[in-house]
């Protein structure tokens, strides 16, 4: 199953009914997190942006073609009130629907229009190994991400890396990369970070992260480090879903250990993703 796929026939069939990603994820049969983050990956906009901009340029096109009531353009768009949608109509397109109907027509605002939902390419993954994980106490370089494949990431780890071996209490020389903390507009957290046994006090400008005990499915991605978004891709829109097994809202993370070089890109990594049991 293509997850995005999926999701954007249903919000194309249901854009003037009950849309919201609790419906949405139960048609694709995920749940709302990892229907967020497969979105947003496989398309680079957050679902929940998405989805408000198909509703609201469909009511755009309504006004601009001289629709008489625009609380009934509202309600199809989802909103309650005529002040809800004037409010949300105005931060997107910069005008008041009554402005929009006035000028009868579309060609100075920005229209989302549906993305296309051809079958991409599927990027060939091994079944994932089962791994039931004790807790994990991480600490690092953290920073927050707009959406999936932030461009600052390999900055990030450039600044990291030099504290690598002088941090107390590391504990081999594993690196992580966790993402925690997501949220349905696409933003996260993302971690460089190494496993300690307690967390110390420097440098005082990292970050400490626990993590519960966790069941993950772990894939493997043997690629270059510049190809890990295809296969963050691919675990999303259809390697995880195809193992019959459902994320759990919690850190996910790419674990780097000895065959990785950092130097090459070479060597590849692990991405363990949490899993309901």
């Amino acid at each position: 199953m293509n997850v995005t796929s999926a999701a954007l026939w249903y919000i194309e069939s249901h854009l003037s009914t009950d849309l919201s990603l609790d419906s949405v994820a139960e048609h694709t049969n995920v749940s709302r997190f990892h229907l967020s983050r497969a979105f947003a990956t496989s398309t680079g906009i957050p679902l929940a942006v998405y989805m408000r901009a198909r509703r609201l340029t469909e009511a755009a096109k309504a006004l601009a073609s001289g629709a008489p009531d625009i609380l009934a353009v509202a309600l199809d768009a989802g909103y309650g009130s005529h002040e809800a949608f004037t409010r949300a109509f105005r931060q997107h397109f910069g005008r008041t629907p009554d402005q929009l109907r006035t000028q009868a027509n579309t060609e100075n605002i920005t229209l989302q229009e549906p993305l296309r939902m051809d079958q991409p390419t599927q990027t060939p993954l091994a079944p994932p190994r089962i791994v039931k994980l004790d807790a994990l106490l991480l600490f690092g370089l953290a920073q927050r991400c707009a959406r999936a494949g932030d461009a600052a990431i390999p900055s990030q780890w450039n600044a990291f890396v030099p504290h690598l071996g002088h941090i107390e209490g590391q504990i081999g020389s594993v690196t992580y990369g966790a993402i925690y903390n997501a949220e349905d507009d696409g933003a996260y957290d993302y971690m460089c970070a190494v496993e300690v046994r307690a967390f110390p006090t420097n440098p005082p400008e990292f970050t400490r992260l626990r993590i519960p005990p966790q069941t993950y499915a772990v894939f493997e991605h043997r690629d270059h480090i510049s190809a890990i978004a295809s296969t963050w891709k691919a675990i999303w829109e259809h390697a995880l879903a195809d193992s019959g097994h459902q994320a759990q809202d919690a850190p996910a993370f790419e674990r780097y250990d000895e065959r990785f070089n950092g130097q090459t890109g070479q060597g590849g990594c692990e991405i363990w993703i949490p899993v309901k049991e």
